[in-house]
């Protein structure tokens, strides 16, 4: 399923997940597209809510926003998460995605990584919704 244009170019959203009472779970999220694999990687920390929400039920749903809430797209879909230590590399690459660039010290980086106990979800869309048309 290829990824709409406004998925491509925006990085702000929000997803929701399930909580373990059926509830809704919502976060602000920072998201990169990577478009060669249709699919879309975010960012986490391993204890927050919506882990914990992914590992016990993988369903979720994203809404992608521009600057100017314009360009925005909802996708729901299925996501993986990759944990330390198998997590750093697509770490960097989620860096690369989102920078355009290398990161200037890449081993404070990857001791970042560690230390904030980061984890990387590769969000894979089933359906997607993009009223803007792009």
């Amino acid at each position: 399923m290829e990824l709409p244009e406004s998925v491509k170019k925006n990085r702000r959203g929000v997803m929701m997940t399930y909580r373990a009472n059926g509830g809704l779970q919502s976060s602000v999220i920072t998201s990169v597209a990577d478009a060669a694999k249709s699919r879309i990687l975010i960012w986490s920390r391993a204890m927050t809510a919506k882990t914990h929400n992914l590992a016990r039920n993988p369903r979720a749903s994203l809404c992608i926003v521009g600057d100017n809430w314009q360009g925005w797209a909802h996708l729901d879909g299925t996501v993986e998460i990759v944990r330390l230590p198998e997590a750093m590399p697509l770490l960097e690459e989620y860096h690369r995605l989102r920078e355009g660039a290398d990161h200037p010290d890449w081993a404070a980086y990857r001791r970042r990584m560690q230390e904030e106990e980061r984890v990387l979800f590769r969000f894979t869309p089933e359906r997607i919704v993009n009223p803007s048309g792009r």
